[in-house]
């Protein structure tokens, strides 16, 4: 079904549904980890990926509109 989906609206859909729960996942599982362990790399890791998911998203995002 994915197929039948234009390439624009795919994008729309990653941009709109997965990135940002993805990144806030990886945000809720650093944070949780902190919390019981402690600041460690694989917590600072994850929340440094969960900021690069919202900031992918909000340059993709503006990009897109623009081009």
């Amino acid at each position: 079904m994915w197929l039948f989906f234009s390439r624009r609206l795919r994008m729309w859909l990653i941009l709109t549904v997965v990135v940002p729960l993805t990144s806030g996942l990886l945000r809720r599982v650093g944070r949780a980890l902190e919390q019981r362990r402690g600041s460690s790399a694989l917590s600072r890791s994850l929340l440094r990926a969960g900021d690069l998911g919202d900031r992918a998203r909000a340059t993709l995002g503006r990009g897109r509109r623009r081009g």
